[in-house]
């Protein structure tokens, strides 16, 4: 029972943090903007990147560092929507769908280009786990990546179903004639939909370089599991893709248990195709998804 704590069930927890944060941004851009966003695992990655960055010129933890990576992730993305989404909003979906591919590969030979292909650690070594009851062994990250989400989610609700903005985007996400009818600010919206989308990828990305390393196809890499995620919440619905999230990162953690057996139920190498496994069943059976979000 305590291998299963210290070796899948709270990693699992990490991992699903990481697939509702990068997922939340996914599901308010397709909300938002009605496109899937391609590029937005490319943005993971520049936030990794701008976090590593500001781990080699200042010496302090890297979670401190946060808000240069997620600076380089605004950035990035009000310049790409700038550039090459906003020419193309009134076209047919499909063009700024397959703009966004375009984008990622943009995104990722930049990565390349100015921080190279090897992969890079925050900080290098073998890091202790912190030691509970003697038995319990849990890595620092893995409870800050917990606490983390925990505060993002509580944050998000409030601000989604409290503030002006929040109550904007929502009522932009639901009805966008009606909402511009009314006199909202749908370019506002617009803007902070990206900022928070790339705020919430960029700790995600910077998340996922702490716990295994940072690479240019890390972002590329999480992809799959983080629509995965804001499908089976119900797309458009942040607060869905957060448990979404969640519920993919525990299911490709636990199916690699052995469960049956000594053996892994699930290779931990096919750990990836459980999320497509379930991505797909949703949108065959219900494509809404648990949160009865909008269909793609």
């Amino acid at each position: 029972m305590i291998e299963f704590v210290n070796f899948y069930l709270i990693p699992a927890f990490t991992l699903g943090a990481i697939y509702a944060l990068g997922a939340v941004g996914i599901s308010m851009i397709f909300g938002i903007l009605r496109f899937a966003h391609f590029a937005h695992g490319d943005v993971m990655t520049l936030g990794a990147y701008g976090t590593l960055t500001a781990v080699w010129l200042i010496p302090l933890p890297p979670l401190l560092l946060l808000p240069f990576g997620i600076a380089l992730a605004i950035v990035a993305t009000l310049a790409v929507d700038r550039m090459f989404y906003r020419p193309l909003r009134k076209l047919a979906t499909i063009y700024t769908v397959i703009s966004s591919f375009g984008v990622a590969l943009i995104f990722r030979s930049l990565a390349q280009l100015f921080w190279g292909a090897q992969n890079e650690v925050y900080v290098p070594g073998v890091q202790r786990p912190l030691v509970f009851f003697d038995t319990i062994r849990v890595s620092a990250l893995h409870i800050e990546a917990i606490l983390i989400i925990i505060v993002i989610a509580l944050t998000l609700h409030v601000f989604l179903t409290r503030s002006r903005l929040g109550r904007s985007m929502r009522a932009v996400s639901d009805e966008p004639e009606l909402a511009a009818v009314s006199g909202l600010d749908t370019d506002r919206v617009i803007r902070w939909t990206w900022i928070i989308g790339a705020s919430l990828a960029a700790i995600a990305g910077t998340l996922a370089g702490l716990d295994t390393d940072v690479h240019p196809n890390l972002g590329w890499n999480l992809l799959l599991p983080m629509f995965a995620a804001s499908i089976l919440g119900g797309i458009g619905k942040p607060m869905g893709a957060l448990a979404g999230g969640m519920v993919i990162g525990l299911a490709e953690e636990l199916s690699a248990y052995p469960w049956l057996g000594d053996g892994p139920l699930i290779s931990p190498s096919y750990k990836t195709a459980v999320a497509f496994f379930i991505m797909v069943a949703l949108l065959i059976f219900k494509p809404q998804g648990l949160f009865k979000g909008r269909l793609l």
